[in-house]
C-alpha cells in the first residue's frame, strides 16, 4: 500500500471534523424507513426494536461521554467499544 504522503492532491481530513458513529440495521421485514441523526452519530434501518436500542445506546454513550468531559475525537477505540457495551440494552 502507497503512502498517504505519495499523494498529496488529496485532502487531509482533520478527524475533529470526521469523528461519526453510523449504526446501520438490517433486520427490518415492514418496510418502514427509519433514520436517526445527531452530530455525531447517524443510525439508518432496522427493525423498530433495533432502531431504538441503537438509539438509546448511542445517546447514553454520549451522555456517559460528557459526564467524563471528554469528546467523542478524543476517545479511544478501546474506551468507546466499553462505553457501547455497556450502555446496549439487554434486550
Amino acid at each position: 500500500m502507497k503512502e498517504r504522503n505519495q499523494y498529496p492532491q488529496l485532502p487531509i481530513k482533520d478527524p475533529k471534523v470526521m469523528a461519526h458513529l453510523f449504526g446501520l440495521g438490517l433486520d427490518s421485514t415492514d418496510g418502514h424507513k427509519r433514520i436517526t441523526q445527531a452530530e455525531k452519530f447517524s443510525i439508518f434501518g432496522g427493525s423498530e426494536n433495533t432502531h431504538d436500542k441503537m438509539t438509546e445506546t448511542l445517546c447514553k454513550t454520549f451522555e456517559d461521554l460528557t459526564i467524563k468531559g471528554k469528546a467523542l475525537e478524543e476517545t479511544s477505540q478501546d474506551e468507546l467499544s466499553d462505553l457501547i457495551s455497556k450502555n446496549t440494552p439487554e434486550n
